[in-house]
């Protein structure tokens, strides 16, 4: 491809909307353009890297088994009234009528509309498994789409869905896809971690995230330093406490603590370490049924684990007026003695292990030091309610640590169970004829978002440092002299050879200075870079630069368009 026939827009500032360094060089580099809030256009340069994509995801979706197909943007109504999505969905789903009065909705995702095809389609055992997949724009009304393509309204989405007999059928089709996950990523030539998550509003019974690591990531993952182990910090498992030594108890003594609320506050009064303290919260259901919940003073309660332990749809902290009533103190000086009202208490797991520990007194400015489990107030249920931290023990291995990272989520995998079949009636006939329900798996990769992701992690000050496997062009030859006929026939003989070898090539054969063509060919990140001029070629030489490391080679022509070859043929061989 000519630079000088080509269209790559490359803008000198940064556009002021633009907040996360993906979005700024998109559209710096000329990969997309605004059209609407979060609705954006894909230009030449940017479709180029989404189809690289798309085109290892195709290859592995149809390695793991998945037939593509194709279904409509526009889903009726009664579908999603059907399976119980229409109002549970919220106003991120955007709906309207046809002429007739009809509802409809822009699909955000197709649970509903593939297992309408299936219960149609689908009627015997010996049909599974079976799995379809399609690559296709989506849209969900964000209240607040920002960050280009990271968070937009309109979206590119490769979304799979698999259909088993039972539960052990579908943990292989799980597996199939996370394996697939796992081999798509690995060729985009990202870092990424695949992290056990939250269900969340899809459902199921189990799930993983894939999250490309990047620092302005806006999930909080951990991983474990020696075994795979890695989860969504909403996610992530603490390690039970292990038995201690009977403890020497301490007697119980009340203190008064003026004004100290906070577990800070009371730890510095009393000369203690936080972790010798107990924190306690009042946390409400949705049907304000009441919990009280003990933490380690230093640790942080994670409401996710406590909403999925109390099988509850949704937590909140309780009122003033309603911990008042519960407990008979104010905020601050909370404890689970002496409560005014019956409530039930659980605690975190490491709470068990603590002896002679600072409770509230649930009185204003009191305390109590010395306070034990058992002997003193008491537990319904230990659990893991707690944020893991960096340097806790690995919950899956002996010897490792939890590492903190910051990721992007660019796909998610679900095993969903019964959840949409049963609610959409989706069943089969068994191999005795009795009819049964289908188990189904869903799976999802941002399209847009990863490449978004990719240059998240990908960048410098010059711009965009694409992995090569999704790189718009994998090379670009770069005529330093386009009035020295010796030069551009030299690098348009590159050019076709390299192009002959099947390499995506992209020609600067500009009138510019070469500063700016040398700029350009950084924003736009291409990731080797053969660059011609008269004094190279005078000794039969031309520059090979590598755009991640910035090494430059000076090299003969022949073996330079070899060391390219070689380059690209090692970043897209995967074995």
């Amino acid at each position: 491809m000519l630079y000088s026939r080509y269209f790559i827009p490359t803008l000198k500032e940064t556009p002021s909307d633009a907040e996360v360094i993906s979005h700024q060089l998109m559209l710096r580099a000329g990969l997309i353009r605004k059209l609407s809030a979060g609705i954006y256009n894909y230009l030449p340069l940017g479709l180029r890297s989404i189809r690289k994509f798309e085109n290892i995801v195709r290859e592995e979706m149809n390695k793991a088994d998945a037939i593509e197909m194709l279904m409509p943007s526009v889903q009726p109504a009664e579908l999603w009234q059907e399976s119980g999505r229409w109002q549970f969905y919220g106003k991120e789903l955007l709906r309207f009528k046809d002429r007739k009065e009809n509802e409809f909705c822009m699909g955000p995702t197709h649970e509903e509309v593939i297992t309408d095809m299936v219960r149609r389609e689908i009627k015997s055992y010996r049909q599974m498994p079976i799995n379809f997949y399609q690559i296709q724009t989506k849209f969900r009304d964000e209240i607040r789409p920002r960050f280009g393509l990271m968070r937009g309204r309109e979206f590119i989405m490769k979304d799979a869905y698999s259909f088993d007999v039972d539960s052990s059928a579908a943990d292989l089709s799980y597996d199939k896809m996370y394996q697939a996950y796992m081999r798509i990523f690995e060729r985009c030539g990202l870092n990424f971690r695949a992290v056990e998550a939250d269900t969340g509003s899809i459902g199921g019974s189990s799930s993983h995230e894939f999250m490309v690591l990047a620092d302005s990531g806006e999930d909080a993952i951990v991983s474990c330093d020696a075994c795979r182990y890695a989860a969504n910090v909403e996610k992530a498992e603490s390690r039970p406490v292990p038995a201690q030594a009977e403890p020497e108890l301490s007697p119980l003594q009340k203190t008064t603590t003026p004004g100290m609320k906070t577990i800070a506050d009371v730890a510095g009064f009393l000369g203690l370490d936080s972790n010798q303290t107990v924190k306690t919260l009042v946390y409400c259901s949705e049907k304000d049924e009441p919990v009280m919940v003990l933490l380690r003073g230093d640790h942080e309660l994670n409401e996710i684990k406590l909403k999925n332990n109390m099988g509850w749809d949704e937590v909140r902290m309780a009122s003033e007026e309603q911990i008042m009533q519960l407990t008979g103190s104010p905020a601050g000086f909370l404890g689970p003695m002496g409560l005014k009202q019956p409530l039930t208490v659980i605690a975190d797991i490491t709470v068990q292990g603590m002896s002679n520990v600072v409770i509230g007194a649930n009185e204003r400015d009191m305390h109590f030091q010395n306070a034990n489990l058992g002997r003193d107030f008491t537990v319904e249920r230990f659990v893991d309610l707690r944020n893991v931290v960096a340097g806790d023990p690995c919950p899956r291995c002996e010897q490792g640590r939890l590492e903190m990272w910051r990721g992007i989520e660019v796909g998610h995998v679900f095993k969903l169970g019964t959840k949409y079949s049963t609610a959409l009636n989706a069943t089969y006939l068994d191999a005795d004829g009795r009819e049964q329900v289908i188990f189904m798996g869903c799976y999802g990769i941002g399209i847009g978002r990863t490449i978004a992701a990719a240059i998240e992690q990908n960048h410098d000050e010059n711009g965009i440092i694409f992995p090569l496997p999704i790189a718009p062009f994998h090379c670009s030859v770069v005529a330093l002299n386009t009035k020295d006929k010796g030069v551009m026939a030299e690098a348009e003989e590159i050019y076709f050879k390299l192009e002959k070898l099947g390499m995506d090539v992209l020609f600067d054969d500009r009138d510019e200075r070469p500063g700016i063509k040398f700029k350009d060919n950084d924003l736009i990140g291409i990731p080797l870079r053969i660059v011609v001029g008269s004094k190279g070629l005078a000794e039969g030489k031309v520059e090979v630069k590598k755009r991640a490391t910035g090494e430059v080679l000076l090299l003969p022509i022949e073996e330079a368009i070899e060391t390219v070859r070689q380059l690209v043929e090692k970043a897209l061989t995967f074995a």
